[in-house]
C-alpha cells in the first residue's frame, strides 16, 4: 500500500477528530510483475502458483496432462497427483490447493489454482468475474496468509494469462477493512512484492498500468462507501474529487458549488435535501479532458448520488428491515463516479470529455427539514410534491442532471443506491439499468462485463408514468410500492434534456457485500470502462 496525503475532513468534535489523521486513501500497488523464460522446475522463490484447466488432470488413469510440469522431483509429482485426485478440488475457478516442497523443488511452495473448463476459459466474458480475475484473487488470498513475498505464475497449456485481469484480481482479492479499528495490523506483513510470469507475455508493462488504475479507483471507492457517515461527509467527498485533479492536473478542473451557488442555479430539489443537516451541501463538478479532446470529442456526464447519511428524513428509517445503520453507503454512487475518474485519470482515454457531477448532502430531520406534502421546484421548472422524503435520491439527481446536460452532455449516465425495490427485483449481485437507448444500454452492459460488474436492463414502462401524477405540482416523487425501481427511474427520466442518450444504474444491491468484504467499489469498472470504448 502506498500512502498518500491523509483526507480526514470530519464532522465531530473532540474525541473523534482522532479519525482526521486516519490514512483514507492508502491505494494499493501492484508487485514488481514481469515476464521470464525460466522454466516451471528452476524457478526460484516463495511460491509457483500453476494454473490449471479442469482436463488438466486425467482422473482415470491418475495421469497430469500436462507437459510442463514434467521434469519436477518424483516427490512433488506424487503430491501434485494426489491433491488432483482428491474428489473436493476438481479445478473450478478460483479454488487452491497449497503444499511445501520440502525442498524437493527451487520454488519453496507450490499451489494448484484452477481455471475451470477450457471451453468456458475460451468464452468471451461478458458475466461476472473472469478465471483470470479469480486467479489473481486467489494468488493474493494465498501470499498474504502465508506471508509470501515472491511469486511465480505458470499457466500450461495454449492459454497465455490475462495479465490485466490476473493483476487486477491480485490487487483487489482478500479485501479488509481495518482502517477505523484500534488495533493496525502491520501493512508491510504478507504484501507480495514480485511476481515472474514464466512465459512471454506482449505489453506487460501496458496491462499493469491498466489494472492499477483501475484498481486504485476501485479502492478509492470502497473506502468512501465503507467510511462512517462522521467522517465521508459532503465535505470529504469535494476533498476527494480535489485529491483526483490534484493527482492529475493537466487532465482535470474542479468546480465545487456551495449553497448559494446552487439557489442561483434554481436547484430546489437538491437543496431541499440536505435542509435539515448541519453539514453544508456541497455540489461537485470535476471535468477530464482526455488527450486529444476537442469540441467535436464525445462529451458523457456521470452523475452519482451523494447522499452521505440518509435518515429517511420524516419519513424515518426505522424498524427491522429499514438499514438505517448501513445508510452510510447511500453514497455509493458518487462514490463509483469519483473512483471512475481516479481510474480514468490513469487510463488516460484519448478524445473523449467526461464530466464527474455529484450533488453530495445529508437527509436529515430539523424544524428546517423538507416534510412529505412540500411543493419544491427543480432547477429545469418543474415542480414537485414531496409525498415520501425518504425518496430523496431522486430529488438530488434531477437536478444533477439537469446541470450535466447544461454542460453540453449528450450522454449521461446516472448512478446511485436509489431503491429497495431493485434489491428485491436482482437480489445484492446485480444492478438494474435503464435507458432510452439501445447503444448505450449495450455499451454499459458491455462495459461491466470486461470487469465482472452486472447489470440488467429493466423496461422504462412508461404506463407506470401515471403514478407519479400529482393533483398539486407537475408531478410527485414516489409512485406505490409496486415497481419502486421503474418509477423511480421514470421520475429521473423527466430531467434529461431532449435529445441526450440517458441510462440510470440502480446499484442498491451490490453496493455492499458482507460476506466478501463489505464495500464492493461496484460501479467503477463499468464508468471507466465505457468512457475508454468511447475514445478514439
Amino acid at each position: 500500500m502506498a500512502a498518500t496525503t491523509p483526507l480526514g475532513n470530519v464532522v465531530s468534535k473532540g474525541v473523534n477528530a482522532e479519525f482526521t489523521s486516519v490514512d483514507l486513501f492508502a491505494l494499493p500497488e501492484a508487485p514488481a510483475m514481469s515476464s521470464v523464460a525460466t522454466e516451471a522446475t528452476a524457478w526460484k522463490g516463495d511460491v509457483l502458483f500453476v494454473a490449471l484447466t479442469e482436463d488438466a488432470y486425467d482422473a482415470e488413469a491418475k495421469a497430469l496432462k500436462v507437459p510442463a510440469l514434467e521434469g519436477f522431483s518424483q516427490a512433488v509429482t506424487a503430491t501434485i497427483l494426489d491433491l488432483l485426485d482428491d474428489d473436493e478440488f476438481k479445478l473450478k475457478s478460483g479454488s487452491s490447493k497449497i503444499f511445501n516442497t520440502c525442498g524437493s523443488s527451487t520454488a519453496k511452495n507450490i499451489c494448484l489454482v484452477g481455471l475451470g473448463s477450457k471451453e468456458d476459459l475460451a468464452k468471451e466474458k461478458t458475466w461476472g468475474k473472469s478465471a483470470w480475475q479469480d486467479l489473481g484473487a486467489a494468488m493474493k488470498s494465498v501470499s498474504k496468509s502465508n506471508k509470501f513475498k515472491s511469486a511465480g505464475l505458470l499457466v500450461p497449456g495454449e492459454h497465455s494469462p490475462a495479465i490485466q485481469d490476473v493483476c487486477n484480481g491480485l490487487l483487489l482479492g482478500s479485501y479488509e477493512s481495518t482502517r477505523f479499528k484500534s488495533k493496525q495490523k502491520d501493512g508491510s506483513t504478507g504484501t507480495l512484492k514480485s511476481v515472474d510470469v514464466l512465459g512471454s507475455v506482449a505489453d506487460m508493462d501496458a496491462h499493469v498500468s491498466n489494472a492499477v488504475a483501475l484498481a486504485k479507483g476501485i479502492t478509492m471507492a470502497r473506502y468512501l462507501v465503507e467510511a462512517p457517515p462522521n467522517v465521508a461527509s459532503p465535505k470529504h467527498l469535494a476533498d476527494c474529487a480535489a485529491l483526483v485533479a490534484k493527482t492529475f492536473p493537466d487532465l482535470f478542473e474542479l468546480k465545487v458549488l456551495g449553497r448559494k451557488e446552487c439557489e442561483d442555479l434554481g436547484m430546489g430539489c437538491y437543496l431541499a435535501v440536505g435542509e435539515a443537516a448541519d453539514t453544508q451541501p456541497q455540489f461537485i463538478h470535476l471535468k477530464y479532458k482526455g488527450p486529444g479532446s476537442t469540441d467535436a470529442s464525445p462529451k458523457i456526464g456521470y452523475v452519482g448520488k451523494g447522499v452521505t447519511f440518509d435518515s429517511g428524513g420524516y419519513n424515518l428509517k426505522a424498524g427491522a428491515g429499514s438499514m438505517i445503520e448501513m445508510m452510510k453507503f447511500d453514497m455509493g454512487g458518487s462514490a463509483a463516479v469519483l473512483g471512475s475518474a481516479l481510474a480514468i485519470g490513469g487510463l488516460k482515454p484519448s478524445n473523449v470529455e467526461v464530466h464527474f457531477i455529484v450533488a453530495a448532502c445529508e437527509n436529515m430531520i430539523s424544524g428546517a427539514g423538507l416534510r412529505p406534502g412540500d411543493v419544491i421546484t427543480a432547477s429545469n421548472g418543474k415542480t414537485v410534491e414531496v409525498n415520501n422524503t425518504d425518496a430523496e435520491g431522486r430529488l438530488t439527481l434531477c437536478d444533477a442532471i439537469v446541470y450535466a446536460g447544461k454542460q453540453g452532455c449528450t450522454t449521461i449516465v446516472d448512478i446511485a443506491t436509489l431503491t429497495g425495490a431493485c434489491m428485491v427485483a436482482l437480489g445484492m449481485k446485480i444492478g438494474g439499468l435503464y435507458s432510452n437507448t439501445d447503444e448505450l444500454a449495450e455499451g454499459l452492459k458491455g462495459a461491466g462485463g470486461v470487469h465482472g460488474e452486472k447489470l440488467w436492463r429493466m423496461p422504462l414502462e412508461q404506463e407506470y408514468m401515471a403514478l407519479l401524477k400529482s393533483p398539486v405540482a407537475d408531478m410527485k416523487n414516489t409512485g406505490i410500492r409496486w415497481g419502486g425501481s421503474i418509477t423511480a427511474a421514470l421520475y429521473l427520466q423527466e430531467f434529461v434534456p431532449e435529445g441526450t442518450d440517458w441510462a440510470h444504474i440502480d446499484m442498491a444491491g451490490p453496493v455492499w457485500d458482507e460476506k466478501e468484504g463489505g464495500a464492493t467499489g461496484f460501479g467503477v469498472g463499468t464508468l471507466a470502462q465505457y468512457a475508454v470504448s468511447r475514445s478514439s
